[in-house]
């Protein structure tokens, strides 16, 4: 009977780390995982798009005139994030990863490419980057968001 504390001690230690485990599994995906059918992660995203990324993605999604052409400064305007445009081309990584670090030469793009697009790591949070990219999906069709999750599932980084 002298060891029936040090048990539960032992027990309370696992079920502690078990819980810890299962909490850090469950909460990590939420900061990689865009989620367009969350109502209120779409909501948020929509408000906190409209304050930081409708100045120069639009609106409503539709981009910059003339996206697809080098401007006179040398750089692409910004792309639309509706379906005229390519980011559900894109994995959810790759999309987190852009918002996060902005388009980085040598990796994302060719190493001479500028970008007007910036690093929003120190403007956003996590969370707040995978609201913004949640609402942008949430605006795909079906169709749309179901060939970008294949898409993802394909995409090596």
């Amino acid at each position: 009977m002298k060891h029936k504390p040090r048990f539960w001690a032992s027990s309370a230690l696992i079920v502690y780390m078990v819980a810890l485990g299962v909490h850090a599994t469950v909460r990590a995906p939420a900061a990689q995982h865009i989620d367009a059918s969350n109502t209120k992660l779409v909501a948020w995203g929509e408000r906190l798009y409209g304050e930081r990324c409708a100045a120069c993605h639009g609106a409503r999604l539709e981009g910059q005139p003339g996206w697809q052409h080098i401007g006179a400064d040398g750089r692409l305007p910004a792309p639309p994030h509706d379906e005229r445009g390519h980011t559900w081309h894109h994995s959810d990584r790759y999309l987190i990863r852009v918002t996060t670090h902005g388009l980085i030469p040598g990796k994302d793009r060719p190493s001479d490419y500028r970008s007007g697009m910036p690093a929003f790591r120190e403007a956003l949070s996590d969370e707040e980057i995978v609201a913004v990219l949640s609402f942008i999906k949430s605006t795909w069709s079906y169709e749309y968001r179901a060939w970008q999750e294949r898409a993802g599932e394909s995409e090596h980084e």
